[in-house]
Parts: C-alpha cells; structure tokens; sequence
C-alpha cells in the first residue's frame, strides 16, 4: 500500500486510506454483503456493480479514490468503508457544489468504534476543498443526524395504480405512442425536455452532457442505481417524451422515476400508453433480491407534485409520501448569500415588497442575521444569541431551519411539530414565510 493513500493510522491495527484499482473485487464483496437487505449471506449483486461501477469504471464526476476503506493492517480485511460522490445541484436556478456521500457500511464486528465519523470528517474536508456549499446523502432514519445532517429536502415517493386501473385500448385500436430504448442521439432532446421541467423544482441535479451519456452508457446493466432510459415518440417517429425506470420490478410494481414531455404535449393523452408499457415491461423484468410476486401495479414515482398526478387521478389511488434526504450546509451564511436572487424575488412577489429590516433566527447554540434594505439582502451572517440562547426574533432547534431553507416544511408546519420553534411576531412570520415558502423537488442525483 502507497503511503500517500493512507489517510490516518486509527490505531488497534487500523488505518484509514484511499481505494485503489487493486481493492475492486474486495470493496465489491463488501458492499454486497454489508448493504444486502436480506443479510450477508445472500449478497445484493446490485449494489456490488455499482460499487464496481464506481471504483473501476470512467465517471464523470467519481474516481477510485473517492472511497475511503478502514482496513485492518494484519490482515488487509476491509472493515468499514464510504464514498463522495461530487456533483452540481441547482437552487431556484442557482448552481451550487454538493457532496454525496453513498456505500456507508461497516463489519458489524467493528460497528460502534467512531470509523464511520472518522471516513465522515475525511469527507467532509474533501467536499470542502471542492468549493461544494452542501452534502445529501440518502439513509435509514436517524442515523446521518448524528453527524451533523438534517433530514430537510423531499426524496422519492409518488402514486401508484393497480391492474383495474391500467387503461386499455379499444379492439383494432394501435398504441397512439411507442416507447423504445434512447440512444446517445436522444441526448441533446431530453437534456432539452429535462432542463425545461425543472423549473417545478426547488432543488434539482444539474445534468451535462457527460453525465447524460453516462447514464445511458457508462452504468453496467445490473447497476442497483441505473437508468433505463426510453424515448416515447408518436407512430411516425416525432419524439414526446422520456422516461426512466429501474431495471428490475419493485416487489410487484413497476415504476417511472423520470417522466417528462415537451412542452405542448398532452399528458392525458400519452400517459396511457407509458401504463401500458409499464405494465409490458413488468411482466418480464426480473424481482428485487428476493422477492418473486407476480406485476400487479405501475407507478409513477416522481415525488409530491408532478403533472402526471393532475392528468390521470382517478388512476393512481396510492400514494407514498415522500421520504427525505439528510442535507448538511456547514456554512449557512454563504449558502444564503449564494441563494439571495431567490430570496429577493421572493420578497418582490410577496405581501411585503421593497422590505427593509433585520431578523435575528436563534438555532439556540448559533444562528444567522439576515439584513435587508428595499428588498435587497446586504447581510447574512452567523448570529451568538445572548444573553440566552433562544434571544432572537425567530427560533429553530438543532437543524430544523434547513426544513424550511430546502422547500420541505413550511413555517407553520414546524411551529406546529416543534414547540420551541416560534416567531416573535407576525411580521417576523410573514418575512420567514415570504422567504422560504414549501416548494416541491425532484433530485435525481448523480449516482
């Protein structure tokens, strides 16, 4: 082992380092045991070729050293390992760097030991020196908290429909919309389609052209995370639309996680034909890990707000609310400075145009001042409430402000949830609203 790959000698026969090309195979194994759902004894292949995907395939934004590996030294066993994932996400438009850490697993042997914060604070410093003002990481509940994440921006959910639901055509009627595989000709049209939809979201990955191509051909075919990407186009060749799904059914559904048509195309009258293809494709797609149930229901998985929804209610009886993503911003100060466009277009669309002022948010240990002059913002920077902690004129406990920075909660939900978070009076509330209404999103993130 390169010395320069060794990041920290944890002790106990420990070190931490940087992956390289020769730790594929066993980096590979671990993951597929550790993040199998049903346990190590039957390994999830999928997560093993995305694994592989990553330390040993070309990535636009990933290289192999992006995995931090705690090993132990007298055996080289990997005991604990995670990865950064860099990429551009996009607020009201605004690009800003974030950090993904993904694959966080340890050896339950060596669970409870302080590996996962010591690779985290590696990371950390990593996402950092990349200039990236935020990380988001997908996980079980709770868990990333504790290394300073809140669970603050809409992930997944959607609606579903079962067999009943699933619109059939007419005897002697054709598929008014066929749906074939894209090809890196295709590109450029949905990147178009994709750009134009985006505008919903709050927050969004930013796509170029690199990571458009690598998801449609970078990504082996058992990735866990690919995309299958399919071009929806009238009988005569004209394209609409795209979608996405997952090459496998979910238990015995099959989902769209990415669907999107062009402007001034009918989302009533195309979408049942992506039912149908759907229902098509479920019936021959392999189960998840497993599972063996039969196709029984479709679904659209596009988080809480998405025209698709609007178009065909009555069809889609099930809802799944969404989940969330753990989100850090260790700087909250710059991240609002960088935002301040939407704030102030906000504030000019808003019952208080032109506001001039100061609000003072308490997070109780810290907070943030926020400053402004003819609905301009001329300052946002860390506040020290004193002479007590919950001195201000607005307060949030722990992380929560990032639920309403992010679009997930609104003000009044978390004074509902939160007992100790409150605002001084109704201009301080309107301000707080104003600024930071709920708004849904739809991240599809770089993988």
């Amino acid at each position: 082992m390169q010395s320069n790959n060794i990041l920290r000698d944890l002790g106990s026969g420990l070190i931490l380092r940087r992956a390289t090309l020769d730790d594929t195979e066993k980096l590979v194994e671990f993951n597929s045991k550790t993040h199998s759902d049903i346990g190590p004894e039957t390994p999830d292949l999928r997560v093993g070729a995305w694994t592989r995907d990553l330390i040993a395939r070309p990535h636009p934004t990933f290289s192999t050293g992006d995995f931090t590996i705690v090993e132990e030294t007298a055996t080289g066993k990997i005991v604990s390992s995670l990865n950064l994932i860099s990429q551009t996400w996009s607020y009201g438009g605004i690009p800003f760097g974030v950090g993904r850490p993904e694959l966080v697993g340890t050896d339950p042997a060596y669970r409870n030991r302080g590996l996962v914060r010591a690779q985290f604070e590696v990371i950390h410093q990593w996402s950092a020196e990349r200039g990236e003002l935020a990380q988001a990481i997908t996980g079980i509940p709770y868990y990333y908290r504790i290394f300073g994440y809140e669970m603050g921006l809409e992930l997944g959910g959607g609606r579903a429909g079962y067999l009943a639901h699933i619109p059939k055509l007419k005897d002697g009627e054709a598929e008014p919309y066929r749906i074939r595989p894209a090809v890196e000709a295709d590109l450029p049209f949905m990147a178009g389609v994709y750009e134009r939809a985006g505008a919903r979201s709050l927050v969004r990955c930013v796509r170029d052209e690199s990571i458009w191509r690598y998801e449609l051909t970078g990504a082996c075919e058992t990735n866990v995370n690919r995309m299958e990407l399919r071009i929806i186009e009238t009988t005569d060749g004209n394209p609409v639309g795209y979608i996405g799904h997952p090459g496998f059914v979910w238990g015995a559904m099959m989902v769209a996680q990415q669907y999107e048509l062009k402007e001034g195309v009918s989302w009533a009258a195309v979408t049942p034909s992506v039912i149908r293809y759907l229902q098509s494709t479920g019936e021959v797609y392999p189960p998840p890990l497993g599972e063996k149930e039969p196709f029984q229901s479709f679904g659209f998985w596009h988080g809480s707000e998405h025209p698709v929804y609007h178009a065909i209610p009555d069809r889609l009886p099930r809802q799944r609310k969404p989940y969330a993503f753990y989100v850090r911003v260790p700087d909250l100060p710059a991240f609002v400075r960088l935002i301040a466009p939407v704030l102030e277009q906000r504030l000019a669309q808003s019952l208080i145009p032109g506001y001039t002022g100061e609000i003072r948010i308490t997070f109780y240990r810290d907070g943030l001042r926020l400053a402004f002059e003819q609905g301009k913002l001329t300052a946002a920077e860390p506040y020290k409430p004193t002479p007590v902690g919950h001195a201000g004129d607005a307060a949030f406990p722990d992380l929560t402000f990032l639920q309403l920075l992010f679009g997930y909660r609104s003000l009044d939900e978390l004074k509902y949830a939160f007992v100790d978070c409150w605002t001084n009076n109704e201009e301080t509330a309107l301000l707080l609203s104003s600024l930071f209404p709920r708004q849904a999103s739809l991240v599809w993130p770089v993988s």
